[in-house]
């Protein structure tokens, strides 16, 4: 029997007007939803900011009426990446400076500063940073000695590429009164005769005073900043060591809605900021969270401040702590006993060594405790146990390993290395990693730490058959690392990390599907489009 046409009619409206309403809904793609069964879909419906359900493009379809319809025509859609340990503030800093990095000598970092300077002939600093002595000649660290030719009357700050060391000029070591060599804990005065030649290693670092940018000066370079991350498909950052004074101002940038990036902020620790911090308690908004601190234990490799258990196989040292042992354990302590988390910086394995044996001594409830190593760069055989022992987190960074293979070797020497960049090895002690990359000491694409833990290769491909294979990541335990793991690492897996219902509806879609393409090719995927909290922050034109 035929069915009249009025009634097909009012079966089609019918059926409209029972949809349920949608803000977005996206289609005909090919979802990574990180989800705990690693499971694909085909689309998925977004209101309010959230995910309201995951399935395929007909049940999406015939389910929701949507407001607006994004069709991915195949292109591989994943959750929001997430750094899980970057620097905001300095990347937007350092985006207003001269670029040093990939400078071939320190002639050539000098013709950069000159270049910036007629660029920013008002600017009464001249500063930059990302030199890398390694890449030299000789691999010496600078002086003041050129700086002082080029520029005599006006003062000038580099950071090496670590941000753990940096040079200046007379003007700049004039103007904060430091006319003679003395000892500075947990940082170093270079010079000799009690004259400073202008080195200055990790916190000697802060004797150097820089006028600060204007708010809106400020405002502008984070935005920068935010846009260069949205382009990579970055939603999400764990901010890794913020001060008080900086951490207000994003207060008032975020509560002005002037700011979009969600951000896990650390509070950069010292004896002070934690009993201040301690004070004021958790700050939370939907874009902004403050719920822990960062604790840095040593300096950096390529400066040689990192702390090692013996010296260096390349210099007679083994580095040195930023703060005293009874310090760190002080505040840990003090931690420990409030709702607040510990994050640690520690790349030298006696450094690694201490920060684990303190968190091992003060970690009495681990039910509420994720507590992490950051870096856990060298790690001496006896101590990866405890990261599974004290359920310490690695938060690794694997582009560090493609950056320091050239020389790292030189300064531990072959026995040290074999728990060096042992990223396999961690994640096998403690079952995750949560993958960051460190930028702007790395660069900020998080394609480019996904290429270097599943290929364990720089971008020219060396070396041929990759850099310490045995700690190779697979693709899956990789995305992991900088999506659900990432966001486990700060007790937001409940409400990011992956595409499934009642997540925020950060999501990215990309050109090619990296956990499929060529290793070669994985650096040069772009994103095509990125979404945070179901609105577009960024979209590719064609």
């Amino acid at each position: 029997m035929r069915i009249p046409a009025f009634l097909l009619l009012i079966s089609v409206l019918l059926s409209c007007s029972s949809k349920e309403t949608a803000d977005l809904v996206v289609i005909n793609a090919k979802v990574y939803t990180v989800n705990a069964e690693f499971a694909m879909a085909e689309a998925f419906a977004v209101k309010d900011g959230k995910i309201i359900r995951v399935g395929t493009t007909e049940e999406i379809q015939r389910k929701y009426k949507a407001k607006e319809t994004l069709d991915a025509q195949g292109k591989p859609v994943y959750p929001g990446f997430y750094d899980a340990h970057a620097h905001f503030p300095s990347l937007a800093e350092f985006l207003g400076e001269a670029d040093l990095n990939g400078s071939r000598s320190f002639e050539e970092v000098v013709e950069r500063l000159k270049a910036w300077e007629q660029k920013n002939p008002d600017r009464p600093w001249i500063t930059g940073g990302g030199w890398d002595q390694n890449l030299w000649p000789g691999k010496q660290f600078p002086t003041k000695d050129l700086l002082d030719k080029a520029f005599p009357n006006k003062a000038v700050f580099i950071s090496r590429v670590d941000y753990h060391a940096a040079v200046v000029n007379s003007k700049a070591l004039e103007l904060n009164n430091i006319t003679s060599i003395r000892e500075i804990p947990g940082g170093l005065i270079g010079g000799k005769n009690n004259v400073p030649d202008g080195l200055l290693v990790d916190n000697a670092m802060g004797l150097i005073h820089i006028p600060p940018l204007t708010e809106a000066q400020y405002l502008k370079q984070l935005q920068t900043a935010q846009d260069s991350l949205f382009s990579v498909g970055l939603t999400s950052i764990i901010d890794a060591g913020v001060s008080v004074s900086g951490l207000e101002v994003l207060k008032k940038f975020y509560k002005d809605r002037k700011l979009k990036i969600r951000d896990y902020a650390m509070v950069s620790a010292s004896p002070a900021s934690v009993d201040d911090y301690l004070d004021r308690g958790f700050y939370e908004s939907d874009r902004l969270e403050i719920k822990s601190f960062k604790i840095v234990g040593d300096g950096a490799l390529g400066s040689r401040g990192a702390c090692l258990l013996e010296h260096y196989h390349d210099a007679p040292t083994k580095g040195f702590l930023l703060h005293s042992p009874a310090e760190l354990d002080s505040m840990i302590e003090k931690i420990s006993n409030s709702p607040f988390q510990v994050n640690a910086h520690a790349i030298g394995d006696s450094a690694n060594r201490i920060l684990l044996d303190l968190y091992g001594k003060h970690l009495t409830n681990n039910a509420n405790r994720r507590w992490r190593i950051e870096h856990a760069q060298i790690v001496a055989p006896a101590d990866f146990p405890k990261f599974r022992q004290f359920s310490i987190i690695p938060s690794i960074q694997p582009t560090h390993a493609t950056s320091d293979m050239y020389w790292a070797k030189d300064r531990i020497g072959a026995e040290r290395m074999k728990g060096a960049y042992a990223y396999k090895h961690l994640l096998n002690e403690y079952g995750k990693v949560a993958i960051g990359s460190d930028f702007p000491v790395e660069h900020f694409n998080p394609l480019y730490g996904f290429h270097a833990a599943v290929a364990r290769v720089d971008a020219k491909g060396y070396p041929k058959g990759g850099f310490q294979m045995q700690d190779v990541l697979t693709r899956e335990e990789t995305l992991k690392g900088m999506t659900i793991w990432a966001a486990y690492s700060c007790f937001q897996e409940y409400k990011r990390g992956s595409i499934e219902k009642g997540k925020d509806a950060d999501f990215i879609i990309l050109e090619d599907d990296i956990m499929t393409a060529p290793a070669e090719k994985l650096r040069t995927v772009k994103t095509l489009r990125t979404v945070v909290g179901g609105e577009t922050v960024f979209v590719r034109e064609k």
